[in-house]
């Protein structure tokens, strides 16, 4: 029996020169999450400030996804930037709330939504 049995996709779309979509599908864990990191880490690389990650279609995420998310948080923060979570499933919502990750990354419903918000924080 394989242990990729969830491989992760990651794709990157780029809705203004210096935010990141970047849609993940698939169980973000210890197995998982230093892939996510290298996407992030590239964005970053090539002048990416603001990250809006999907996690619509993420059935499971551990603390090895949440420290990722929390790292590039932090990162984006330096630059200054942001960090979106977008309509997260309801077990990785839950997951993020009894963290209190959601109190710190704002939680959007889509990405039109989140990218408003990207927009009102540098208006």
């Amino acid at each position: 029996m394989s242990v990729a049995q969830n491989p992760l996709s990651v794709e990157v779309s780029l809705p203004r020169e210096d935010v990141a979509l970047i849609t993940v599908q698939g169980f973000l864990d210890v197995d998982t999450a230093t892939e996510f990191q290298h996407h992030l880490a590239n964005q970053l690389h090539h002048g990416r400030r603001h990250f809006l990650l999907d996690l619509s279609d993420v059935p499971f995420m551990d603390s090895s996804g949440m420290n990722i998310i929390l790292r590039v948080y932090q990162e984006a923060r330096d630059l200054p930037g942001s960090v979106h979570i977008i309509s997260p499933t309801p077990a990785v919502r839950r997951i993020l709330d009894l963290t209190g990750v959601s109190i710190t990354v704002p939680v959007s419903e889509s990405a039109d939504e989140a990218l408003a918000l990207v927009g009102e924080a540098q208006a």
